[in-house]
Formats: structure tokens, C-alpha cells, sequence
């Protein structure tokens, strides 16, 4: 129940490895990221219990409904449903960072030996009928819940009909996979979401960013006007284990000629899991309510300015060979899955990587440099096992790197590399 979708090796929704690239325009929803995602005082929320007031997008009204602080020790109290994999335990380190009290729900089952000391774990399952359920969450009070691991509508509700009499704030870790559509550059929070086209609780096919705006709905329904939504688009950094992003810094570490997607000015959107923990914990504690789309920078970003970070971290000598779209398709090598973070900018996905970020930058959504992700990534990477970095989960082998090459520059008779 943690984390879940973090675990996967090839998600179908953010792997174009099961698509056939000529169809992502009627196929868009099978293509698109997830990611992957509480009782205070009445007058302000956990932000006035912590000395900060409500923000501007806090519902005073709410703020005055708000169940009373969750007692004990003087420490304001959150809750994070999941919390052991990948953005989780950064949210843990931005709470403890904020002197909150951190409680996770989980299974117990992935990665059980972390935080030996200092965070409480909670036991259960997200489905209320598997087990003991949501038995451990019963009668507590927490001041805010950050909800990482809802996938299913009928637990997402499930969990926030137990923790509304008890909890001022409920923020809920959805995805910009939730949206209808991603051919409008600009698009912002307003924009239609995906229908369930047919009833399921498969969440890990085409149904998952669907079954993702249900989840949405069952929050804001049972936290009337105490819910953030929050939409990342593609979480990056240490502790992912996709290789979605990590490929890059990886391979220009390798050095050498670097087959690069499109061409350098073509849009880029990522978000390192810290800067959207710290500010997921902002939230938090700013009693902020609202819906947001969670992705960066705080300026646009080109495919060349992402690999020129990368080689700034890595210190190589890595030379980028721009190979188009077209050339991409007839060899067989897909956005996104073979080229990971590349989308090119065009028809239904002209819009995947120029998503509207307004209000979450007025929500305090900051950004660090993207040298500092590509570098830490390089170094979380150099902490893994050696059968594991010899195995990258996303990207082209060096050997179809090689032959891709070599059809493009004995098709285009250029030289090796610029």
C-alpha cells in the first residue's frame, strides 16, 4: 500500500513500451505520468498552531470547522499514508525538518527497517475489507494527513471518512494523469478531467488517472473546503527507482556520443521529490486548500538545458547527437519509455511539458537547481548494488544507442557528433 506505484519496473500509464508510437494521439491516457502523490486549533489551522496563519488559499470558514489539535508533546502531528518508497521518506525528512510528529500508514512490507527511531508505523491496508484495514488509524487525531498511496476511489474515501472528524487537513497526492487531455500548452487546473470509461479498480492500465480524479473527488467531498489536490507530473531525483529521469545523468556520465531526442529547445517539466515534499509539508502547515499542479521549473526548460545539467553534474565529455522525431519513429525508439522524458511537442501532446504552475508557485513551490538533482541522482545511483546500476529500468541499451547512431549519421551524412 505504500507508495505502490513507485515499486513498478514498467508502468503501462508512464511506459510507451506496450504503445505503438503512431497511436499515442488515441492513446494518450495509456501514455501519461504518475508519477506517480488533520485536528488543529479552529482560528487558523496547523499554520496559525504553528505560528504562521492561514495562507491565502485557506477556507476560513473551514478553518473554523476544523476539529481540535491532535494532543500531545506540543508537536503539531501528520500523518502520511504510505511513506516508504521514493517521495515518501523525503516527505518524512521535510516533517522532521519542521519539528511535526510523523506517523506512516502502511503494510509493513517494503523497506520496514527504515526510520528505526523518531516516526511512528502504523499497520494496516488502504482497502478497509483486506485485514485490519484502516483499524489502526481509528480515534486518532492527526493535524494534517498527506495521502502518497491512493490509487482506488473506494479506499481514498474510505480513509478520509475515518480521518474528517479528526484531522483539519487532508492533501492528496494525485497526477497531472488525472487531466482529460494534453494538447493545450498552458493548461491549467480548470482543465476536464479523464471519465472512467468502464468500472474498474485496475489502477495500473489505462484507468489510472481516471480512477486518480475520482480519488480527488472522494477527498474534496469529505474534507469539504479542508482538501489540497496536488498534481505532480514526473517525480525525479534520489530514491527513483524508474530510471525515467535517472537514465540521463547515468549515460552522459558514460560520456561519449550521446543519442539526444528532438531538438534541444523542445519543452522539459520534472519536479525533484524533495522540492515537492518540503512543499507538500508547506501545505501542511500553511493550512492551504486548493488544486495544483506540481511540476517544474519555475522557468521553461529545454531538453538541452536538462543534458547540459546533466553533463555539468557528471563532469564528462559527453557530445549530444540531435536525432528528430521522425528518424526516432522509423527506428523503432519511443518517447518517454526508450527516451525517457521526451515528448516531442506536437497534436495531443503539445502540451504534455507546458502545464500551467501559477498557482502553485503562489503556493510557495520553489525549485533547486537542476545541476543539484542530476548531481545527487548520480550520487543515490552510486549507492546501489552493481547488478542493479548495469540494468537501467528506462532508456536504450549502448548497444541500440550505437546502431541508432550509426543509421543516423549514414542517413544523414553528418559528422559523428557536434
Amino acid at each position: 500500500m505504500s507508495d505502490r506505484r513507485d515499486s513498478r519496473k514498467h508502468d503501462p500509464r508512464t511506459d510507451t513500451s506496450r504503445l505503438d508510437t503512431s497511436r499515442l494521439a488515441s492513446t494518450r491516457r495509456e501514455f501519461f505520468i504518475r508519477c506517480l502523490p488533520a485536528g488543529v486549533a479552529a482560528a487558523g489551522g496547523l499554520g496559525a498552531a504553528l505560528g504562521g496563519g492561514p495562507s491565502a488559499g485557506t477556507d476560513p470558514a473551514a478553518a473554523k470547522a476544523a476539529p481540535p489539535a491532535a494532543a500531545g508533546g506540543g508537536k503539531k502531528s501528520l500523518l502520511i499514508l504510505g511513506g516508504t518508497n521514493f517521495i515518501g521518506p523525503h516527505i518524512v525528512d521535510a516533517a522532521r525538518a519542521r519539528g511535526l510528529a510523523v506517523a506512516i500508514f502502511t503494510r509493513g512490507k517494503r523497506n520496514p527497517d527504515l526510520f528505526p527511531e523518531g516516526v511512528e508505523k502504523l499497520r494496516g491496508d488502504r482497502d478497509p475489507q483486506v485485514g485490519e484495514g484502516l483499524k489502526a488509524l481509528e480515534g486518532r487525531r492527526f493535524d494534517a494527513v498527506i495521502d502518497t498511496s491512493g490509487h482506488v476511489p473506494r479506499h481514498v474515501r474510505a480513509s478520509a471518512k475515518l480521518l474528517a472528524p479528526n484531522a483539519a487537513r487532508y492533501i492528496f497526492v494525485s497526477s497531472l494523469s488525472a487531466y482529460a487531455s494534453h494538447d493545450t500548452p498552458g493548461a491549467d487546473e480548470d482543465a476536464p478531467l479523464a471519465p472512467l470509461e468502464k468500472e474498474t479498480e485496475d489502477f495500473q492500465g489505462v484507468a489510472f488517472g481516471p480512477l486518480k480524479a475520482l480519488c480527488e473527488k472522494a477527498v474534496q467531498e469529505e474534507f469539504a473546503g479542508r482538501a489540497a489536490v496536488v498534481r505532480p507530473g514526473l517525480i525525479v531525483g534520489p530514491r527513483d527507482n524508474s530510471d525515467r529521469f535517472g537514465y540521463w545523468p547515468v549515460r552522459v556520465a558514460r560520456g561519449g556520443e550521446v543519442l539526444a531526442p528532438g531538438t534541444p529547445d523542445d519543452p522539459v517539466m520534472i519536479i525533484d521529490a524533495r522540492d515537492l515534499a518540503e512543499w507538500l509539508v508547506k501545505l501542511a502547515v500553511d493550512g492551504t486548500t486548493g488544486v495544483f499542479n506540481a511540476i517544474g521549473p519555475d522557468r521553461p526548460l529545454t531538453m538541452g538545458q536538462m543534458l547540459a545539467a546533466c553533463r555539468e553534474a557528471a563532469g564528462s565529455d559527453a557530445r549530444f547527437t540531435w536525432v528528430d522525431a521522425a528518424f526516432l519513429e522509423q527506428q523503432k525508439v519511443r518517447p518517454w519509455s526508450d527516451m525517457p522524458v521526451w515528448m516531442p511537442p506536437e497534436g495531443e501532446m503539445a502540451g504534455f511539458h507546458r502545464r500551467s504552475i501559477a498557482r502553485a508557485l503562489k503556493a510557495g513551490l520553489t525549485f533547486r537547481p537542476l545541476v543539484t538533482t542530476c548531481r545527487d541522482t548520480l550520487a543515490w545511483y552510486a549507492t546501489l548494488p552493481p547488478e542493479r546500476r548495469q540494468m537501467l529500468r528506462s532508456g536504450l541499451v549502448a548497444g541500440r544507442e550505437a546502431d541508432v547512431l550509426a543509421a543516423w549519421h549514414a542517413r544523414a551524412a553528418t559528422p559523428p557528433a557536434s
